[in-house]
């Protein structure tokens, strides 16, 4: 399992439409990839990604811009992965030999755990602002 630059892109530029999330302002495109350090033309494949998968809507025109289709506690780390990636971990093993429908077991087991962990995490967590963050020393 290898998750793309993609993957993490698409958390970070909505992490910070999550900040946005409940004021009137929208997200727009240079901002996004200023803030966020993501290469404005690769962002524009995110967002229509991410658009076309549910997770956000756009606005055109002057005043146009992008904002979360959900509330951030509404949207998971696995909704991002899915819209981005597909399935979060593919398993084509064969399940011949002696050992192989255990091990296909083990993987399936794996996979459904990674799952339940990714739905745990949810966009307000990514999101948590300067002043949110402990500091321990």
């Amino acid at each position: 399992m290898k998750l793309s630059v993609k993957v993490d892109y698409a958390c970070r530029v909505l992490a910070r439409m999550a900040r946005l999330h409940g004021t009137d302002a929208l997200a727009h495109i240079e901002e996004l990839a200023r803030i966020e350090s993501v290469p404005a033309n690769y962002l524009v494949q995110i967002l229509t990604e991410l658009r076309n998968g549910g997770l956000i809507t756009s606005r055109r025109g002057k005043q146009g811009g992008y904002a979360l289709a959900r509330a951030p506690q509404d949207i998971t780390l696995y909704d991002i992965v899915k819209v981005i990636e597909g399935d979060l971990l593919e398993i084509n093993m064969a399940s011949e030999g002696q050992s192989g429908r255990r091990v296909s077991q083990i993987w399936a087991e794996v996979r459904g755990r990674l799952e339940i962990l990714c739905k745990d995490y949810t966009l307000d967590k990514f999101a948590l602002k300067p002043t949110d963050e402990m500091y321990y020393i």
